[in-house]
């Protein structure tokens, strides 16, 4: 007998892909010789075909899931960048009932470590006050008054018409390019170089030193106090004199009495002493002055005119007098 024959009374079972089919079994009942035929097994479940089937599903749902996942993660990253771009940019709009608030009332706006850019040109019709550093990037220019308590320039500075009603101090050099015109004093404690002319209808100096010659081209006018005077005894009985003039420079006038003698006619007592014996120059006045036979004794303080030999009685004369140090 074949191995691969099926024994008598069975069935070979047909397979298919879900598996093999149970064939119809025949038995023999053994109280009766007739056969009996049982109804065929039922077909086992599964197979290859209904695994495969739920592999693809299985497949399909892992997919799913895979793109549901995708795309809750790349809505979350938009949502976080767009949350760091609120949070970085937080721009504000300024409504015309807020502009209109702080039209009306004092308002606040940002703080010290804040920026206020205005890209729009911005009239002010009232006072601005800045309370710290004013830094402007480009020209500043104003069209009225500019009235400040103190002003520094580091730089140079061109002011087309400048007035300055008060005190003006320069530390440094100062140069003056056009005309300088001083309407009330001008004082200046250190040295003062001109290398062009210089106009004022006054100049009142302690001390004036010339280092080149002096061209005068109008008079020169002495000013001063009066000097005192003593008469001398040369003068005799009822003379007396006088002085007119400053202790640069004068007139003395002299009306002699009688009984004249040689000796000093006057003495000129200086307003203020001289730092040395000054030069005196005596010129007569008339030929009276002329025919007496003076001569001069100065000092610091004085000088004195005085005649060798007696002057006529009851005469009048008198001298101009010019005083340098």
């Amino acid at each position: 007998m074949d191995s691969n024959t099926p024994p008598p009374g069975e069935e070979v079972a047909e397979e298919s892909l879900d598996g093999p089919v149970p064939a119809e079994t025949t038995t023999v009942d053994a109280t009766s010789a007739t056969p009996t035929t049982l109804p065929p097994a039922p077909k086992p479940k599964g197979g290859l075909k209904h695994a495969l089937r739920r592999f693809n599903i299985y497949l399909l749902l892992f997919f799913f899931i895979l793109m549901i996942a995708g795309a809750i993660t790349t809505i979350a990253y938009f949502q976080s960048k767009k949350a760091n771009i609120t949070s970085t940019l937080k721009a504000q709009t300024l409504t015309q009932q807020t502009l209109q608030q702080v039209a009306n009332s004092d308002a606040t706006i940002g703080n010290a470590q804040q920026i206020l850019n205005v890209q729009s040109s911005a009239v002010f019709a009232g006072k601005v006050l800045i309370r710290d550093g004013l830094e402007v990037a480009g020209n500043l220019q104003i069209g009225g008054t500019l009235a400040i308590s103190s002003i520094s320039v580091s730089g140079a500075a061109s002011v087309g018409k400048l007035q300055v009603n008060k005190d003006i101090a320069v530390a440094g050099d100062a140069s003056v390019q056009g005309g300088l015109a001083v309407a009330k004093n001008l004082q200046v404690t250190g040295g003062g170089s001109f290398s062009g002319p210089v106009t004022a209808p006054q100049i009142t100096t302690t001390s004036l030193q010339l280092n080149g010659d002096l061209l005068l081209t109008h008079h020169i006018t002495t000013g001063g106090g009066t000097p005192g005077r003593n008469p001398g005894p040369a003068l005799g009985s009822g003379g007396s004199a006088t002085v007119g003039g400053s202790d640069t420079g004068g007139t003395v006038s002299i009306n002699t009495g009688s009984g004249t003698s040689a000796g000093c006619l006057i003495t000129v007592n200086f307003t203020s002493k001289y730092n040395a014996t000054p030069h005196v120059l005596l010129t007569p006045v008339g030929a009276s002055g002329g025919g007496v036979s003076y001569y001069v004794n100065r000092d610091t303080a004085s000088f004195s005119i005085c005649v060798s030999t007696p002057a006529p009685s009851g005469a009048s004369f008198g001298f101009d007098y010019f005083v340098v140090d």
